[in-house]
C-alpha cells in the first residue's frame, strides 16, 4: 500500500518546492506535475519526495483529519 501526505507549497524553485504540513517542512520534486500549474499556497500530495497530485485545501484538511483519527484509534487499541 502507498501513502501520500498532503502538504502546502511555501516556496518554488524550478521543479523543486519547499512544502510544509503540521510543523514539518520538506523539499520535494514537482517534476511529476510539470504539465500542471502549481503555485505557492497550493496543496499537493507527496509520496517519497515527489508531488504526485494537486488537491484542494478541503481535501488536504480532510485527509489530515482522517490520518489523525487513524493514529488516535491505533494508540487506543494498542
Amino acid at each position: 500500500m502507498c501513502l501520500a501526505i498532503p502538504m502546502q507549497i511555501t516556496r518554488i524553485d524550478g521543479f523543486n518546492a519547499r512544502c510544509a504540513s503540521k510543523g514539518v517542512e520538506r523539499d520535494v520534486s514537482l517534476i511529476l506535475l510539470q504539465d500542471e500549474t502549481v503555485q505557492i499556497g497550493d496543496y499537493i500530495l507527496i509520496h517519497v519526495g515527489y508531488a504526485i497530485q494537486k488537491i484542494s485545501e478541503e481535501e488536504a484538511l480532510s485527509t489530515w483529519e482522517l490520518l489523525d483519527q487513524m493514529l488516535d484509534e491505533d494508540f487506543v487499541s494498542a
